[in-house]
């Protein structure tokens, strides 16, 4: 690389990749021996020993760093540190405009999830397809950190006619939905199904979807068009996956049906409640196809509240001639936001203007919403929270029936009531890492004594999940110390630090002083990592 390639002032760039994948990691040394050529200081995690120091570093590397580098792979998108770490450089970004992330995609990756997907979109977008583009891609990547913006609070948003806050977007092909139910699913199955990776959403044609009580509770919900449907569970409970099914059912049944992941959203759309209604309206005229510019409609003189309703009234459920079932997912961001009370305070009281008018225009409209925080802990005025009104469904972890029904599926990796037992206690019923754990017991083909041994190893099965969390508890000492005080049989000493750690799905119980590590996986790598 010549002299003039150099950049005028050190920049701090960060690599992320997969550990352990060789395309990744072979590109990761190219680019990090160009951009230091280049003048920048690179920071790629090769640390071995992974405790609670570990995490703290790599939170502290991303948050004062100008650049992130993303090496996006087929294996990099499974990977849960990765979308964490990825998580962590966007937040960052939203505020104070640095890092400014880019994307080097390493050959044709196919379905990338949320929360990697939406972080990327709006990314530079880098493609690598093997030691050939090597001297091209470091090239175009320096020249992307050569790009820096300039460090500063998010972009203001003045609301005029013909504006768009979000590029528009494409419909999504529906796939065909088999809903599986216990009288369709034979107690002794004859066969396994199709492997498919376990992170992420369950696609709708997914044989490894197991219905739960909520299921069957939220279509009834929707047969009768319920008002408010509230969907509350941990983190990775199969929330977005139970939400799909709901609106797909509403789908087939006649409905006029959208969806809004508040994932999706940026510093723009979340930068007051302005722009965040504006983007909300957005996403409805985009998905039903209305053929309207919100923005042409918007008049400052009335106000973000009465802007928004009045575009759901006239533009949206008056032009529809079909009900609107209208998902909302990871709702939670919005609990944080300056805003969020005046947007709950507006759903609520829709839902009491269609109890009042049960023939009005709010007889057309249910909302589904899914999230996993105590709501009670963020919103002051109880009534005016849509979180205390219409049908509330819990998301529980599996039964052992459940866990039994999912082996079968499986071609059942575990081979008897003894090793099932025992999964289910390693595992607690938490549908992700039971889902996770018997796809790597099918695939591998390994037994379960192999499994159980190694699998709350650093570099065993769950490590990616399971760092997660040290690095998650990094962010915020305090609970770390509350997870000790469990982790020794202890009560949690607040209700706000119970309910934190319970919604991010790291403990479960009922109460402060009912409370433990959410299942014996969980404890036991924790106290190896904290005591």
């Amino acid at each position: 690389m010549s002299t003039e390639s150099v950049l005028p002032t050190p920049t701090r760039v960060v690599l992320l990749h997969k550990r352990g994948a060789t395309e990744d990691e072979q590109l990761a040394h190219i680019l990090e021996k160009d951009l230091i050529q280049a003048g920048c200081t690179v920071f790629v995690d090769r640390q071995t020993h992974l405790d609670l120091d570990w995490a703290r570093g790599i939170g502290e590397q991303l948050k004062t760093a100008d650049v992130v580098v993303a090496i996006v792979s087929e294996h990099s998108i499974q990977s849960e540190i990765f979308a964490t770490e990825l998580e962590t450089a966007h937040e960052t970004a939203q505020t104070h405009v640095r890092p400014k992330i880019i994307g080097v995609y390493v050959g044709t990756v196919h379905d990338i999830h949320e929360p990697i997907d939406s972080i990327l979109s709006s990314a530079p977008r880098i493609q690598w397809n093997g030691l050939g583009d090597t001297a091209a891609v470091a090239t175009e990547v320096v020249q992307n950190v050569r790009e820096l913006p300039v460090k500063s609070g998010p972009l203001r948003v003045s609301i005029s006619k013909g504006l768009r806050l979000s590029p528009r977007t494409t419909p999504a092909v529906r796939p065909a939905v088999r809903v599986v139910t216990p009288t369709t699913v034979p107690s002794t199955p004859a066969w396994q199904a199709p492997l498919e990776p376990p992170g992420g959403a369950v696609p709708l044609h997914s044989e490894f979807y197991v219905e739960r009580a909520s299921d069957k509770e939220l279509r009834n919900a929707l047969i009768r068009y319920d008002s408010i449907v509230l969907l509350k569970g941990a983190r990775q409970m199969g929330k977005t996956s139970m939400l799909a099914r709901g609106l797909q059912f509403a789908r087939e049944r006649g409905a006029r049906v959208a969806l809004t992941d508040f994932q999706k959203f940026n510093a723009t759309n979340l930068e007051s409640v302005g722009p965040f209604y504006l983007s909300l309206a957005e996403s409805l005229a985009d998905q039903l196809e209305l053929g309207v510019l919100p923005s042409d409609t918007w008049d400052e003189r009335r106000g973000p509240n009465v802007n928004f309703e009045r575009f759901v009234r006239r533009e949206v459920l008056a032009k529809l001639n079909a009900p609107l079932v209208w998902g909302l997912d990871e709702v939670d961001r919005l609990f944080t936001t300056s805003f969020g009370s005046e947007v709950f305070g507006l759903f609520r009281s829709w839902h009491n203007e269609r109890a009042l008018d049960p023939s009005g225009p709010w007889a057309g409209l249910s909302l589904c919403i899914a999230y996993a925080t105590e709501a009670h802990l963020f919103i002051t005025d109880m009534n005016q929270s849509p979180f205390n009104v219409g049908t509330r469904l819990a998301l529980d972890d599996f039964t052992l029936a459940k866990v039994s029904e999912l082996n079968q599926r499986y071609g059942s990796p575990l081979k008897n009531p003894t090793e099932l037992d025992g999964f289910f206690r390693l595992m607690g019923g938490h549908p992700f890492l039971t889902r996770r754990g018997l796809h790597e017991l099918a695939n591998r083909r390994i037994g379960f004594d192999a499994f159980s041994t190694q699998a709350a190893n650093d570099d065993g099965i769950y490590g990616e999940h399971l760092r997660r969390i040290l690095v998650l508890l990094a962010k915020d000492p305090v609970l770390t110390e509350v997870v000790r005080s469990v982790l020794r049989g202890q009560a949690c000493p607040t209700p706000e630090s119970f309910y934190r750690l319970r919604s991010a799905g790291v403990i479960t119980g009922n109460s402060m002083t009912d409370c433990k590590p959410r299942c014996e996986l969980y404890a036991n790598y924790l106290k190896r990592h904290l005591l």
